[in-house]
């Protein structure tokens, strides 16, 4: 690593001058911002993971500073996520850790750094985006019910589709986190082949089959389960938004341990890899299924019969 303090320095001035262009072109550029912000984070996440932890602590408080130079006030909450998202990238790469943690790692960064500007706007400014957003897709989503005889040719139960709507209105916290790691997997997968030609080393994901998720994501679910078969909470309620997120998210994971496993026997028994494409595709209508395989998994060592099987 360069341990040159005015090297540092220079690179260091080149380094947030990129970060302030592509910071622009994803705040004011229509066409490009998207790609922009997806590139946003790279010029912080190399100097991170090249440089000591303190000097990347500093350049990201100052690219977040000099934001303000370049735009508005409106423009900081957007640098602060992506110097954030830049620097926790960098600090993993920097310490050789693996792309699991890499990905967890920028999810949670993402998250919380989200959850931190919501606060802020909420507590501070007093706007309540979600309270908004949600008042707006109520109004359309009631607007598309009353339009539906002419739309469909048929009256639609009014009452039954506005209970669909508040259900999907209290598991908004788990499609949010949801996308939020979607969306660190598109930003890790788009940055770490360009930070690879730049001569920084860059983890691999083990095979998905390999994937183990740890036990303790078997016991949440148990208890979940435990809630909503024996102590039914009431609809609309602190405990029933938990819950109800808890398991949304825990189902995903567990599909993903369910896909896994199948993917994990195709490969033991050499079966035609076009297989696991079928076994993906299968999982969406499957899914209960695939959720018991999951847990099956996770609760009993299933590999290793399957593995003594298969080298029989």
């Amino acid at each position: 690593m360069p341990n040159n303090r005015t090297k540092a320095m220079v690179q260091g001035a080149i380094i947030l001058g990129i970060f302030l262009i592509l910071l622009v072109l994803a705040f004011y550029v229509p066409l490009v911002n998207l790609i922009a912000f997806v590139f946003a984070p790279l010029p912080i996440a190399w100097y991170s993971a090249t440089y000591k932890r303190q000097q990347a602590i500093s350049l990201s408080l100052l690219a977040v500073f000099a934001s303000v130079l370049v735009g508005n006030i409106s423009i900081l909450p957007i640098a602060f996520v992506l110097a954030v998202i830049g620097f926790v990238i960098g600090d993993a790469l920097r310490l050789r850790k693996s792309k699991v943690y890499l990905l967890l790692s920028t999810g949670l960064a993402l998250l919380l750094t989200l959850a931190m500007l919501f606060l802020v706007l909420t507590r501070l400014l007093n706007i309540d985006v979600n309270d908004e957003g949600l008042k707006v897709s109520r109004e359309t989503y009631e607007e598309y019910i009353d339009k539906s005889p002419q739309l469909m040719g048929q009256e639609v139960p009014k009452e039954q589709m506005l209970q669909v709507f508040d259900a999907m209105q209290l598991s908004v916290p788990a499609a949010i986190t949801i996308s939020v790691f979607i969306l660190a997997v598109i930003i890790i997968e788009v940055n770490l082949p360009v930070l690879k030609r730049l001569q920084i080393p860059v983890p691999k994901y083990p095979p998905f089959s390999e994937l183990r998720l740890p036990r303790a994501v078997l016991w949440y679910y148990l208890i979940v389960l435990s809630i909503n078969l024996f102590f039914p909470p009431e609809i609309g309620t602190t405990l029933f938004v938990i819950v109800l997120n808890m398991s949304i998210v825990l189902w995903v994971l567990l599909t993903l341990q369910g896909i896994s496993f199948i993917h994990y026997c195709i490969d033991a028994f050499s079966y035609p890899r076009f297989l696991k494409v079928i076994a993906t595709i299968l999982a969406i209508p499957l899914y209960s299924f695939i959720i018991l395989l999951g847990i099956i998994d996770l609760g009993f060592n299933l590999r290793e019969f399957i593995k003594g099987k298969s080298q029989k």
